[in-house]
């Protein structure tokens, strides 16, 4: 990749809570797609290729989804309201049971892929299927279109909560299935910084045998990748750990070797405090997901607590359990609950800033990657916003006499993949 240099103005999140407005910035790139500097822009031509926003469009860092179930994409929408244990057994397995045909899975993993990124996704964590194949596909195809991507095959084999039609034959054949995904992710990327990584997924407790937890906690032993499963998502999820395993999620996960400082907790809205305690001790990381929580938890994620005890979070918008693709509804929905959560019971309410920092930078700190950040050594992962182009966002702009906070907190309100002009990872242009 040729370096370039980028003048632009630009909005970013580098700590929780604080908003950074860079009205007039210079953002070299290197061909390693990395930011080298980021200053201040003046008389002087940068050396090389420049790019050059016009007036009224906006570099934003790429947004991060922490948890995305790609074979769902084809029911987004459809059958959120009726108990999640129904809704899988009903709908989403018989659907996740389809990608054994490679040729359904090239259609709807392209489709997805392609659409995260109209929406500002730069890098996305895919649960895929019970199939290795397909899962693998799933891989080529986010290096193919340039997404940044975590990766995992669903391991699950438990016959009293997994359909006969749909779940691996049995603990072996699902950990051997899950190390050679990981060895077939690495095969297709040149060594040293890969740009989609795999991921040891058991789908969640009740899916999962005891010996299946025990041979994916000694995999990981073995090769120290990212690990992403649902924790204390619903009651029932809860009372089945509890029932079955003597323990909270967090507990039995921890005592199976699971909860890791790359481990990505789906949910968590069931969490006691030392539950939270625990995974702050561990270093893992909770993928918030509040659409999708409304639907099949009914319960509000105390985020602002969260966020006070210093616990990586980030944002998911858990396709198709939510009804949106797009982080930056996740982000708007979050805050919501939040100020719900704070009049009900007086918890602390979420702002459209930490919202903002759990869909980029948040995000790229659960995952321990450089991105998320517009700042030297952070890789480029970016989006320009256009507030000029649609109606919908540029006529309450037009009339305002807004601060640069003001026109931040209506970008991340209002705005929609009709606004994504660009979209870049790794400094590479690859969408809007």
């Amino acid at each position: 990749m040729t370096p370039f240099t980028l003048r632009a103005s630009a909005f970013h999140t580098p700590g929780r809570g604080r908003l950074e407005y860079l009205p007039d910035a210079l953002i070299r790139v290197s061909a390693a797609g990395v930011i080298e500097t980021v200053e201040a822009a003046g008389d002087e031509a940068p050396d090389g290729p420049l790019i050059t926003l016009p007036q009224g469009q906006y570099l934003l860092p790429g947004m991060v989804d922490l948890h995305v179930h790609a074979p769902q994409w084809p029911q987004l929408g459809r059958a959120l309201d009726v108990p999640l244990e129904e809704w899988l057994q009903a709908h989403t397995f018989p659907l996740e049971a389809r990608y054994a045909d490679l040729a359904f899975a090239q259609a709807v993993y392209g489709e997805l892929i392609d659409t995260l990124l109209a929406h500002g996704t730069t890098c996305a964590a895919y649960f895929g299927t019970i199939h290795l194949e397909a899962t693998a596909l799933l891989a080529q195809l986010c290096l193919e279109k340039g997404q940044r991507a975590l990766v995992g095959k669903v391991a699950m084999d438990a016959p009293g909560e997994c359909p006969d039609y749909y779940r691996d034959a049995n603990a072996h054949a699902a950990t051997t299935g899950t190390s050679q995904l990981i060895e077939r992710i690495a095969a297709m990327q040149p060594l040293g910084n890969p740009l989609v990584l795999p991921a040891i997924t058991p789908r969640f407790l009740p899916s999962c045998t005891e010996e299946l937890l025990g041979n994916l906690g000694a995999l990981v032993r073995e090769n120290p990748v990212h690990i992403q499963t649902h924790c204390a998502e619903s009651a029932w999820e809860v009372a089945h750990g509890r029932t079955r395993f003597g323990g909270s999620d967090v507990a039995v996960l921890d005592g199976f070797g699971l909860l890791q400082p790359h481990t990505l907790l789906a949910h968590g809205n069931f969490l006691s405090g030392p539950d939270r305690a625990r995974i702050g001790e561990r270093g893992a990381a909770i993928a918030h997901c509040p659409l999708s929580n409304a639907y099949f938890a009914g319960r509000i994620l105390p985020a602002g607590e969260i966020l006070a005890e210093g616990l990586r979070i980030g944002l998911g918008t858990d396709i198709s359990g939510g009804h949106s693709p797009s982080l930056l509804e996740s982000a708007r929905f979050a805050v919501t609950a939040s100020r719900m959560l704070a009049a009900q019971e007086g918890a602390a309410a979420i702002s459209v800033v930490e919202a903002f920092w759990m869909a980029t930078a948040g995000g790229g700190e659960a995952l321990g990657l450089p991105i998320g950040v517009l700042a030297p050594g952070f890789e480029f992962d970016a989006i320009v916003i256009d507030t000029t182009g649609r109606p919908g966002l540029s006529e309450p702009l037009a009339h305002a006499d807004d601060t640069p906070g003001g026109v931040f907190e209506k970008i991340v309100r209002r705005a929609g993949r009709a606004d994504i002009r660009k979209v870049w990872v790794r400094g590479r242009e690859i969408g809007g």
